[in-house]
């Protein structure tokens, strides 16, 4: 493992990332570290700051002001080489409609330049196989369920086997055993060394696989660290993740108001 004096390169690096569109600030200075083989949460409510956060550390937009590193890469000032590191799946990916499953894991193994032969398609096989798409070879993406085109998009990523993972909600849109298969496999992948940062809104997704959580909240981090670290931060040893991110986001006050109206 590539370090510095300071220690280890961190997989993905945020630091004071910020992104404004006119006044409003969507991202508002916000930093943190994943470690190399980690699963990181990365929790907020809709419209928090995470998709723009995940956009700003993948290349697909540029930061106001701030930076944002893919092991110890530049993401703006060496993009093509931080994304030959990663790979992104959107919370709404794009899979094209026009190709079938299989002719768009070539198209983007094809696209990384991944050679073809016996290795691609072990990996193809396995892949479709395991997300139950190998019986729907000759449909097209155009056809599938959103939770068919979620699952297809994972499959995009993991054909190269990049060593960073960035996913929004990748459970979106899925049946339980098929979450439950993303979950093992993120499992899997992070004890094989693959770094995994995972936005969501889904408490119980993040409980069960993150070791530490960062929660945002209006752009802003309000806290980091692992269960015990946030308990501790709220002051409460017995909390559930649910109860600590509605402390720490001021989330109670929608139980209240929730109260007048049904009054």
């Amino acid at each position: 493992m590539t370090s510095t004096a300071q220690g280890p390169i961190a997989a993905v690096e945020a630091r004071q990332l910020v992104k404004r569109y006119g006044v409003v600030r969507a991202v508002d200075g916000v930093s943190f570290e994943v470690a190399r083989g980690e699963i990181f949460g990365f929790l907020g409510a809709n419209g928090a700051g995470k998709t723009t956060t995940l956009r700003m550390l993948c290349g697909l937009l540029a930061p106001t002001s701030g930076t944002a590193f893919i092991d110890g890469i530049d993401i703006v000032e060496q993009p093509l080489l931080a994304k030959a590191r990663l790979g992104y799946l959107d919370e709404d990916p794009f899979v094209h409609p026009h190709l079938t499953g299989r002719e768009f894991l070539h198209f983007v193994a094809d696209l990384y330049r991944m050679p073809r032969g016996a290795e691609r398609q072990r990996r193809m096989e396995r892949l479709l196989g395991l997300f139950e798409l190998a019986d729907r070879d000759g449909e097209l993406i155009g056809a599938y369920s959103h939770g068919m085109k979620q699952k297809i998009g994972l499959a995009s990523l993991l054909i190269r086997e990049p060593p960073v993972l960035l996913l929004d909600e990748p459970t979106n849109g899925l049946d339980p055993r098929s979450a439950r298969l993303v979950k093992d496999l993120l499992e899997e992948l992070s004890s094989r060394g693959t770094t995994v940062l995972l936005s969501t809104h889904i408490l119980e997704v993040a409980q069960a696989l993150c070791r530490r959580v960062a929660i945002i909240d209006r752009g802003r981090i309000t806290a980091t660290g692992t269960m015990r670290e946030l308990r501790a931060q709220a002051g409460n040893e017995q909390a559930s993740l649910e109860d600590l991110f509605l402390k720490l986001t001021a989330g109670p006050e929608s139980k209240e108001l929730i109260e007048r109206l049904l009054a």
